[in-house]
């Protein structure tokens, strides 16, 4: 089955809250015994291989850490970390916590920075996916347009370069989507303009770090550091 596949069954349920998919992955993670970034949260757990041990420690351990009441079956009904998120923070009440939280404070950022950001970070993913900018919905969730840990963490990386910022890999999970990640960017990027076009040297210094990722010799916020910023 394909990472959208897989994702297209948790998207039935309401969206989980960014922090509650961040503190699953990283209680799974020890459970595992394995680095977070290591996870994909569009997987179901069976792929990731996780048997009934595995099953049990962890929502064991979920459980005493939101105080719900949740049974080892709720990861079959629920399949994939994303899809179990939504449950958990139902549960434990999250969500309606999330929704009263207060906006963003507004900025005065125009329209047609925004725009313009967002034309940059389709034609960026497009590259990336291997698809036409046109064919990228701004609103559709990042896991839905197919972008797994590993082109996330690419994509991060291209933005991270263009606007001279530091986010971390996990903050496609707080603007899931391209006009979030747009307007965020308008908020906080220090370059002004539009970014610069990569040079060769750039693109081989980034698939090297992005096979280390891959080999499991670098963690993806560890590649990230390192990337270069362009002239």
């Amino acid at each position: 089955m394909s990472f959208q596949d897989q994702t297209l069954a948790s998207a039935t349920s309401d969206a989980a809250p960014a922090a509650v998919v961040a503190e699953l992955i990283s209680l799974l993670a020890d459970v595992l015994k394995v680095r977070p970034e290591q996870l994909d949260p569009g997987l179901t757990f069976r792929s990731m291989g996780i048997g009934s041990v595995a099953t049990l420690q962890f929502v064991s351990v979920v459980n005493a850490h939101y105080g719900t009441g949740l049974k080892p079956t709720a990861l079959f009904a629920h399949p994939t970390l994303l899809a179990f998120a939504g449950q958990v923070a139902r549960e434990a009440g999250v969500v309606e916590e999330r929704e009263t939280a207060p906006p963003e404070p507004a900025t005065s950022v125009t329209p047609d920075a925004t725009q313009d950001i967002l034309g940059f970070l389709r034609e960026r993913l497009a590259g990336i996916l291997g698809c036409e900018p046109a064919a990228l919905d701004p609103s559709a969730p990042f896991n839905l347009l197919g972008v797994d840990s590993i082109r996330g963490a690419k994509f991060v990386a291209a933005i991270n370069d263009a606007y001279r910022m530091n986010e971390p890999a996990v903050t496609l999970l707080d603007r899931p989507g391209l006009a979030a990640m747009a307007a965020h960017i308008a908020r906080v990027a220090k370059a002004e303009g539009p970014p610069a076009a990569d040079g060769p040297a750039a693109d081989e210094e980034l698939g090297a770090l992005l096979d280390a990722v891959r080999a499991d010799r670098l963690s993806v916020d560890e590649a990230l550091t390192r990337l270069p910023h362009q002239a």
